[in-house]
């Protein structure tokens, strides 16, 4: 059995795991590498490490584009195998990837002008929202703990991993040709924190005897616990009393979802002060509704908000916005306002127009409750950079930058020790991905500390038997 590194190794984007047993090719998410435009087109457009026509299957870990936005790329190039998904992650993916679609065809029209004065030829984007529709045809959606036989000798089933609506953790119990073997090979996909406002918490894998494990958070601890309505209030209420706007980028998935329940909840209770709200995104919107048609994923406290009082998504003041006429008002309007947009990054989006207009004003805040990938504009203004480019010209950053790492949808490095600890099972070799080197290797080292088995940092295009 081998296993190879075809993406977020080194890095916290492009998630792509190759497992090759019995004979068979079975990818591990099929995620985008994000980070600067050009360098970021050249990677996601090809498969330099396998073939797509070889692969015979793909288990999804979530939806985000890091894990899933390369499929229908995959699927265009020759892949003809089944995805499996569970059934919140294919309905997310329904509407994430023709989002992720439509970016491409942007970022191709703005790379082919950079082009065309090089005197090069145009390129085509990655996929078209056709791509993103045939792929989706080739989902088998699962439910949590519901094991299905994937392949020769491999039985898969999700384990909830608390992360995102539908995100799992993949479980294989395998049974081992080469050598004979049971063995039981976990890949964590993206860990949540537990305690999550919306959420259920991650559960425990037992009798683990393989483990590819995330580490986004190595050596990095949130400033505050996974439920800090409290904090949110204060920073909410001093933003209000500068004057200015909240201008606040964030996931359209997840984080948006988790932001209008805590609102809903500080409004009904007073703890701020009452303020329209609009979320500016058509993409986030859509997820909204998503959201509503999964409760299989709601820890029990919305659960039952869902079932005894009132919608958590939804409350008065809240504004949802799809249309571009109402997002360009949106920019016209003047007076306080939250205003929720996407992209969390700030790499693209309706998000681009609201801190071209809102940051070079000291009233108005930026309020950060995500993680940012290096060199991504919004990596930029949580560093306080002086200057940042918008559309290709300079702004000065002179509104006030908030950052809440509370919200953030990913376990930091002591959550991610008692995450693995929690699991059972010789845990015989350990592999870290998806995060950036340092932060890897800090975590591989903590985890050595804790630890008997051997424990290493996946190297982009390594293969390792086992």
């Amino acid at each position: 059995m081998k296993l190879k590194f075809c993406g977020a190794a080194g890095t916290t984007t492009g998630s792509q795991h190759m497992l090759e047993v019995n004979g068979q090719k079975i990818l591990l998410d099929c995620g985008l590498y994000q980070g600067r435009r050009n360098d970021a087109f050249e990677v996601n457009c090809n498969f330099p490490h396998f073939e797509p026509k070889d692969v015979d299957a793909v288990v999804l870990s979530h939806a985000h584009i890091d894990h899933s936005g390369n499929l229908p790329n995959l699927t265009k190039s020759g892949f003809k195998g089944n995805i499996y998904a569970t059934f919140a992650t294919r309905d997310l993916c329904q509407i994430m990837l023709a989002d992720s679609a439509r970016i491409q065809e942007k970022d191709v029209e703005w790379l082919n002008k950079k082009r065309k004065k090089k005197g090069l030829p145009p390129v085509q984007p990655l996929y078209q929202e056709v791509d993103a529709e045939l792929c989706l045809r080739q989902f088998v959606n699962m439910g949590y703990d519901r094991p299905m036989l994937i392949g020769k000798g491999v039985t898969m089933h999700f384990v909830d991993a608390g992360h995102i609506l539908g995100s799992a953790q993949v479980v294989l119990d395998i049974e081992d040709e080469a050598d004979g073997k049971k063995k039981r090979v976990l890949f964590s996909g993206d860990v949540g924190r537990g305690d999550n406002d919306i959420l259920r918490d991650p559960v425990a894998v037992k009798d683990v005897d393989y483990v590819l494990m995330e580490s986004t958070y190595g050596g990095r601890e949130h400033e505050l616990g996974a439920k800090a309505d409290k904090q949110i209030a204060e920073i909410v209420t001093r933003a209000l009393d500068r004057g200015g706007k909240i201008i606040i980028p964030a996931f359209a998935v997840e984080r948006t979802q988790q932001l209008l329940y805590v609102l809903h909840q500080l409004f009904e209770d007073g703890a701020i002060p009452d303020v329209p709200v609009f979320v500016d995104s058509p993409l986030a919107v859509n997820a909204t509704e998503i959201f509503r048609l999964h409760p299989e994923c709601f820890n029990q406290e919305v659960y039952d908000f869902l079932f005894e009082k009132a919608d958590p998504f939804g409350f008065e003041g809240l504004t949802l916005i799809r249309s571009v006429n109402g997002s360009k008002d949106l920019n016209r309007r003047e007076g306080q306002a939250i205003i929720i947009s996407a992209s969390g990054m700030c790499e693209a989006g309706r998000i681009l127009h609201h801190l071209k207009n809102s940051i070079d004003d000291p009233k108005n805040t930026i309020l950060f409750v995500g993680y940012c990938a290096q060199n991504t504009l919004g990596w930029k203004i949580r560093e306080n950079w002086d200057e940042v480019k918008i559309f290709g010209q300079p702004y000065p950053l002179k509104a006030q930058v908030e950052i809440m790492d509370s919200f953030s949808g990913h376990a930091d490095h002591s959550e991610l020790i008692d995450y693995f600890n929690a699991m059972t099972g010789p845990k015989k070799k350990v592999w870290l991905v998806h995060g950036e080197q340092s932060r890897s290797e800090v975590f591989c080292e903590a985890l050595k500390e804790v630890h008997d088995g051997e424990v290493s940092v996946g190297v982009l295009g390594e293969e390792v038997k086992f």
